[in-house]
């Protein structure tokens, strides 16, 4: 057992000037690059109706763009993860957003098909680290009572994202044309991976971090540079537990109605609502904002939760998710079935809180069922289930409107299958992986 002076050494040397709750501003990177993550991964839902008219494409090539990046970056979950853990996650996120940055630009030059498919290939493997590197970082620095709240923040960007890009876009295309939104964010993406990598520190790096805040982190669970070598895991022996396979497939359920908005929620405001094109920058900003609200009271919610003892960390994400899906389920199927601007942002608002709700809380999930060696591989694994299942949702749409020229049974079918959500979260995700004790 370490003396006292032993443990001290371990301890990484503090400047003589510290905050007391400096972790919470790490929480602010995270922000800044989620809400650039999603800025270019939202442009092409903007510029759709430019590009359909410029390219000659149609409702099914916008939902097969959607589906390329989603199937890549569902498939670039499983390495990113390994990666992460592997190398650390400041390394491989900033190689991530130097590469989603560039594959965004190039967006922006693309004249056909071909080589728009190839652009959104290249962005889906660049931003596939960010959520997981994301998940990282935050039990690196958060103790687990803190986790939901704190990842709350940073998976709000990516409504903060959605939210704020409406009505900059938008501007941006009547002003320039639809090349420069991805021109310009790609160009920002650049410069923001720059002073992440000059300014971003770990727990045992930082000069900031006193040593009584890092103690604090350390009592629960946090502040672990463990890599993938420190544990007895298999990698590959992740999917042997059944919390893992819950955590896929209630993130499928979820992923499947997000990407749908995602894609379609300015397309389906224009052509349901009698607005114009400089009005949907307002209007289709609106319901992201419910987004917001849903992260930041999720984490709040589960926080207060643990602190209070009225249920564990993982209980606590748990039954808030399986709460949540069943009123996204409500809240979509009713869609079709209403008429007038007001109770359809109202409605679509409603939804994408409580969507928001599952989508922080379960990635704070992955710090809680997860050995710390193993949060970035357990994060990307849940994360490859509901990108992989939920890229058919925008080419299934984009089938759909084409056949049909109807909204309704995408909206009625996803939201039964985001009331799915409840059961593998509150049914299969049960208690955390426990690794085998060493012979």
């Amino acid at each position: 057992m370490k003396t006292e002076q032993a443990l001290q050494n371990d301890l990484p040397v503090k400047a003589a000037k510290t905050k007391k709750n400096f972790r919470w501003t790490v929480v602010i990177w995270l922000l800044i690059g989620g809400i650039i993550n999603y800025l270019d991964r939202t442009n092409l839902s903007i510029a759709a109706p430019a590009m359909i008219e410029e390219l000659d494409l149609n409702m099914t090539h916008i939902g097969l763009l959607g589906t390329i990046f989603s199937w890549t970056y569902a498939c670039m979950q499983l390495p990113s993860g390994w990666l992460i853990d592997k190398f650390g996650a400041k390394r491989i996120y900033s190689i991530a957003v130097l590469w989603w940055s560039i594959a965004t630009a190039l967006t922006g030059a693309c004249n056909k098909m071909l080589t728009l498919v190839g652009a959104r290939f290249l962005l889906g493997v660049g931003e596939a680290p960010c959520m997981p590197s994301n998940a990282k970082i935050t039990a690196q620095w958060f103790p687990k009572s803190e986790r939901g709240l704190a990842t709350g923040f940073w998976d709000a960007s990516s409504k903060v994202g959605p939210a704020i890009a409406p009505p900059i876009l938008v501007a941006i295309q009547v002003a320039f044309g639809w090349r420069a939104l991805f021109f310009i964010t790609g160009a920002v993406g650049i410069v923001f991976v720059l002073l992440f990598m000059k300014f971003y520190k770990t727990p045992d790096k930082s000069k900031l971090l006193s040593k009584e805040e890092y103690e604090y982190i350390k009592a629960e669970g946090g502040a672990s540079n463990d890599t993938v070598e420190s544990t007895n895991i298999k990698w590959r022996e992740l999917f042997k537990y059944r919390s893992v396979w819950g955590m896929i497939g209630g993130f499928f359920c979820t992923i499947w109605i997000w990407n749908i908005f995602l894609t379609f929620l300015p397309l389906y405001l224009l052509k349901t609502q009698d607005i114009t094109f400089k009005e949907l920058g307002i209007y289709a900003a609106i319901p992201y904002f419910g987004g917001i609200v849903g992260n930041l009271g999720g984490g709040y919610i589960t926080k207060v939760l643990a602190d209070k003892k009225i249920c564990s960390p993982i209980n606590a994400k748990r039954g808030l998710i399986a709460i949540s899906a069943l009123l996204a389920a409500a809240f979509v199927i009713m869609l079709p079935f209403v008429h007038g601007l007001a109770i359809t942002i109202t409605l679509m608002t409603l939804a994408l809180c409580v969507v928001s709700a599952i989508t922080g809380s379960a990635w704070a999930l992955s710090g809680d069922v997860a050995p710390p060696a193993m949060v970035g591989s357990v994060g990307a694994i849940q994360n490859f289930g509901g990108y992989f299942g939920g890229a058919f949702a925008p080419l299934v749409t984009g089938i759909i409107l084409d056949a049909t020229g109807s909204y309704s049974i995408a909206f009625i079918s996803g939201g039964i299958i985001a009331g799915f959500a409840a059961f593998f979260y509150w049914f299969v995700v049960k208690e955390p992986i426990k690794p085998a004790k060493a012979a």
